[in-house]
This record gives structure tokens, C-alpha cells and sequence, in this order.
């Protein structure tokens, strides 16, 4: 995205005249070829003094990408954005097309509520420092009205159709609706963070600690049977080769894998040498939205696969913890486990990568917001932390309604309960 240095560049030239000039709006012509790039340019020449920067330039930016999880990525960067006022921790206004929301400024998807809408300043992996509109385990372009998903079958296996009237030009409008408004819920969630990819980082956690790989020792579930983790083949959290080693200790024969298509899977380098390859695997490639009809057709296709397979089964996603909680979660719950069991072995996750405690603040805040919130939703239930609520009726119930028949239900759970002994 060498554009993106250029945008970069070329706003803070034009902020700078701009408050040379002392208050003179200079008119910025569309003859670029690029209409998002010159409005945005028109917006931040009319920027004339630093206290308004301060407070935040309004702005316009153009739609780079919308990426398959309907995550929405500008066509500027997130410097030029902080040159004009902006930073995390602020409250701003966004309009797409019809729909207008007030979102944070954050730096991850879970600096705010599941179904929440953030503003997240990302730096992608070729190093560019993005802005993505969000929502935390959510679909964002769908909710907003602006696009709809559909499957292709052509790569990456999706395209977006734009509503009437709307198409890859739309302009999203950004301005600032209270500077600092949201800084103290920001400061309480920043354990992002505190995770690095590097393993020397954690020289107090095994190696498969590292990958968050761990085997499922809730209530009713069988002795080494189902197993949890990070991706095996998937290089970007540098955890894949010790989840396959991990993989190959417990002898896994089954994997659902939520991540990855099966094109994606194959193409990781060094796939063909892993044990992970060597497994019987099914590719779902899913959104992080628990409540997207894909997802719930998914889970349900990957719980079927694992009833017709043979254990020790394995769930992984990309780290391991959100699409993978939920479904782990479903399944514990399932078996008969407490919201207290379901909780403490969601978070886990949190202590391995974030080093979070349990009992802290930030801690008590993912749990309640995170997967208490997913659970709650998807079983209908005020709360899964009540204690008059049967979730093991509620998750019999949850999987008949995604598509599970009472007979697929029964041998999942047989499957589910039989002993393998760990590794």
C-alpha cells in the first residue's frame, strides 16, 4: 500500500500550508483520479489553526477495502488522522451513505463491547498504519446497510454487492463527538498490548502454553478428547510450530479449523511438512459474528464433521480465543459444565497471551463483555451466570436451532465423552 505513504505525505504538506496561510481554506481540485483522496485533502486544508486540530478536524475519507468479516478499511492513514486531532480514547461521529454512529477511537476489536463499534488504528503487516471501522465480534458493512456479503467461488471466496445508490465511492464523513469521552474505558481494556510474538517473551509458559494450546477438562467432557489452540499452520502469531508439536504429543486426529479456507491452509508455507497436515481437517474460514447466519451454518457443519470423526479433536481458529472460545464454550456447556468452568477456561487464553489475572479489573471486563455476552446471546438468556439457567438445555436447544438434528446432537456428545487419556 504505497499509496497509503503517499496520502500520508501529501496531508501533511497540505496541513502545513494550510496553517500557513492562517486561516485561508485553500480549494483542492478533484483532478487527481483519486475523488476519496482529493476530498480528504480538501477537508484537512480546512484546518486552519491547532486548537481546531486539537478538537478534531472533520474529515472525509474514501473506502479502501472491505475485507470478509465486513471490517471497513479507509483510504487514509491513521497519522494523517492524529494530525488532525484525533487519538484514542476520543468519541467520534462516522456517517456511511444513510447511517451515522458514534463510535471510539481505539487500537483492538475488544476495546469495546461484542456488537460495539470501534474505530480501530491498526498497523497491517506490511507495516502501514491503517484505520479499520469495526465491530467487536460483528459485522460492521452489513449492520450500517452500506454493503451486503456473498459467497463466490472465485478468490477470496466473497464479494461485496453495495446497496442502491451506493458503490465503491462512497464517502465516510468523520467528526468528533467528544474529545477524550471514552479515554478512562480505553485505558481499563488495553491488554493487546501486553501480548508479543516473540517467545522469548514468555520463557515462563511451556511451549504450549505459548501457542495456547490446551486440552478441555471441563465437566462431563472425556479425558483428553478435545483440545483447544492457536493456529498450527497460520505463521503470523509465530506460534504454529509449537501448537503442531503440541498437536502431534496429543495425537490429534480430527481438526476444525474456523480460520482458513482450504486454498488459505495449503498455501502456509511449510504446511505439507506439519503433522497438522497429516490430520483429518475441515476449513470453515468464518466470521467472528456468533450471531451471523454463516457463522451458525459453520459451527454446525463443524461440530457434524467432528461427530463423524474420531478423536482427539482440536479447534483452532487464527489465536485461538474468540471464534474458538465460542465454539469450545457451546460444547463445555453442552457437556454439563458451569458458567464458572466456561468462563475460567475462556479467559485462560487471556492469562497466556495478555498475562492478565484473574480478579483484575480488565480480567472481570473481557469475561462479562466477551463471552458471557456471546453465550447469552446465542442460548436467548439474560444471563449464563444465573443459576436457575440449564445450559446444558440451552445448548441442546442452541445447536437444534443452527441445523442439528437430536440423533447428530446425541453422538456428538458421545464423542465428546469418550476417553482418549491425554497426551
Amino acid at each position: 500500500m504505497g499509496w497509503m505513504n503517499m496520502m500520508k505525505k501529501l496531508l501533511v504538506i497540505v496541513l502545513a500550508v494550510s496553517f500557513a496561510l492562517a486561516g485561508c481554506a485553500a480549494e483542492q481540485g478533484s483532478d487527481s483520479g483519486d475523488t476519496s483522496t482529493s476530498q480528504s485533502a480538501q477537508t484537512t486544508a480546512a484546518a486552519t489553526d491547532s486548537e481546531e486540530a486539537q478538537n478534531g478536524t472533520d474529515f472525509e475519507a474514501g473506502i479502501y477495502e472491505i475485507n470478509q468479516y465486513g471490517n471497513i478499511m479507509l483510504d487514509v492513514e491513521s497519522d494523517s488522522m492524529k494530525e488532525l486531532g484525533y487519538e484514542p480514547g476520543d468519541i467520534i461521529n462516522v456517517k456511511i451513505g444513510d447511517s451515522e454512529m458514534e463510535m471510539p477511537i481505539g487500537t483492538s476489536y475488544s476495546d469495546v463491547d461484542v456488537k460495539n463499534p470501534i474505530c480501530c488504528f491498526k498497523t497491517a503487516s506490511g507495516g502501514e498504519h491503517v484505520i479499520i471501522l469495526a465491530m467487536n465480534d460483528g459485522n460492521l458493512a452489513e449492520t450500517v446497510g452500506i454493503a451486503e456479503c456473498r459467497a463466490i467461488d472465485e478468490d477470496p471466496g466473497y464479494e461485496w454487492i453495495f446497496a442502491d445508490g451506493l458503490d465503491e465511492s462512497v464517502a465516510v464523513h468523520i467528526s468528533m463527538a467528544k474529545k477524550h469521552g471514552y479515554v478512562e474505558e480505553y485505558a481499563s481494556r488495553q491488554v493487546e498490548n501486553a501480548r508479543t510474538n516473540n517467545r522469548e517473551d514468555y520463557a515462563d509458559l511451556s511451549d504450549a502454553e505459548y501457542a495456547n494450546f490446551r486440552v478441555v477438562e471441563t465437566t462431563g467432557m472425556g479425558t483428553g478428547t478435545l483440545y483447544r489452540s492457536s493456529s498450527p499452520v497460520n505463521p503470523q502469531l509465530n506460534r504454529n510450530e509449537q501448537a503442531d508439536e503440541a498437536l502431534l504429543l496429543a495425537h490429534i486426529q480430527t481438526v476444525m479449523n474456523m480460520a482458513d479456507s482450504d486454498s488459505e491452509m495449503r498455501q502456509y508455507e511449510g504446511y505439507y511438512e506439519t503433522s497438522y497436515s497429516g490430520c483429518d481437517i475441515i476449513t470453515l474460514d468464518m466470521t467472528t459474528d456468533v450471531l451471523q447466519e454463516s457463522f451458525r451454518e459453520n459451527l454446525a457443519e463443524g461440530f457434524r464433521f467432528i461427530s463423524s470423526h474420531d478423536g482427539p479433536y482440536l479447534i483452532h481458529c487464527t489465536e485461538g480465543k474468540d471464534r474458538t472460545g465460542f465454539a469450545v464454550a457451546v460444547l463445555e456447556c453442552l457437556m454439563g459444565a458451569s458458567a464458572d468452568e466456561v468462563v475460567q477456561d475462556y479467559m485462560l487464553s487471556f492469562v497466556n497471551y495478555f498475562r492478565l489475572e484473574p480478579g483484575a479489573a480488565a480480567y472481570e471486563h473481557i469475561a462479562t463483555s466477551n463471552i458471557e455476552t456471546s453465550l447469552a446471546g446465542a442460548f436467548g438468556v439474560a444471563s449464563i451466570c444465573d443459576e436457575s439457567v440449564d445450559l446444558q438445555a440451552c445448548a441442546e436447544a442452541y445447536l437444534n436451532e443452527i441445523g442439528m438434528s437430536e440423533d447428530e446432537i446425541a453422538t456428538l456428545k458421545d464423542r465428546l465423552a469418550k476417553e482418549y487419556g491425554g497426551a
